[in-house]
């Protein structure tokens, strides 16, 4: 009887979307409890759910970090990943919405949420289906649609910014038919052919002079300083640059870590990736 050895499981990326996993179901739980008690409390749990939602944000990008500086292939990583996903990004944004706005719309609010759910995790299985293929896996540095964990950060910032503008109230009030729409759009964005960059180029290696390093610092300690608006604009200029990074010149998008496909071979020169790492 042949014995089949057990999937390679590398523990600090793993650790990192075991994060991603927890800040889901935090997340989850803390939209249930928001369900129940006078509008203050509501908001308050909204607020620390969507907080939640944005480290599963985090830590998914760490994840990828830190199995690239392993730089070993894990089919178990990636499932788990994908799993964690589903939950963080698909779950908790589509319940976080429905619970504010959709459960307004009797007929098609659940229906929108589903909508956004169901195109999360087809978009992650189509993924893996890419990533296991050995003629494409790690090959390119751009994805083909919107990563679902910019989705659920697109949702999460602009539903703290509207909560924040609105002085935390559980009702966002005149926004409140924004979120629908947004999430139809997202949801048809994952699928479409809009290409943004993977910054697989952007590695433990990565070297920039010192005054785009002050930048970057700078621009982390304003957006943690105005963490109720500067997540939002963040997000969404990521959502609007797939859009524009057609016209955008060469050079900025090696600045920023975003080189053509073919571009910058000796600057980046990764180890071998571990592809199911990269936010699908």
């Amino acid at each position: 009887m042949s014995h089949h050895p057990g999937p390679k499981i590398y523990l600090l990326p793993n650790l990192m979307t075991a994060g991603n996993l927890f800040c889901g179901f935090a997340a989850v739980l803390r939209i249930i409890e928001g369900t129940s008690g006078d509008e203050a409390l509501a908001a308050a749990k909204y607020m620390e759910a969507i907080a939640f939602i944005l480290g599963a944000c985090v830590f998914d990008l760490l994840d990828g970090r830190l199995a690239r500086l392993g730089g070993h292939e894990s089919p178990f990583g990636r499932e788990f990943d994908s799993l964690a996903d589903v939950v963080s990004f698909g779950i908790a944004p589509a319940l976080l919405v429905y619970d504010i706005v959709l459960h307004d719309f009797e007929k098609t609010g659940w229906l929108i949420a589903f909508f956004y759910l169901l195109c999360g995790a087809l978009r992650l299985a189509r993924f893996n289906c890419i990533a296991a293929d050995p003629q494409h896996g790690g090959a390119s540095k751009e994805f083909e649609g919107f990563p679902i964990p910019a989705a659920a950060g697109v949702i999460a910032s602009l539903t703290l910014f509207m909560l924040w503008i609105d002085e935390g109230q559980r009702q966002i009030g005149q926004w409140k038919f924004g979120l629908p729409a947004l999430m139809i759009f997202l949801s048809v964005l994952m699928f479409s052919r809009v290409k943004y960059p993977s910054f697989k180029a952007v590695n433990w290696r990565t070297q920039r002079s010192l005054p785009a390093f002050v930048g970057l610092i700078a621009l982390l300690v304003f957006s943690a300083m105005n963490y109720q608006w500067m997540p939002a604009v963040l997000f969404v200029a990521f959502l609007l640059y797939g859009f524009v990074r057609p016209f955008v010149g060469k050079a900025f998008r090696r600045e920023i870590g975003d080189p053509e496909n073919g571009d910058d071979a000796a600057e980046a020169a990764p180890a071998p990736v571990d592809e199911k790492r990269d936010a699908a």
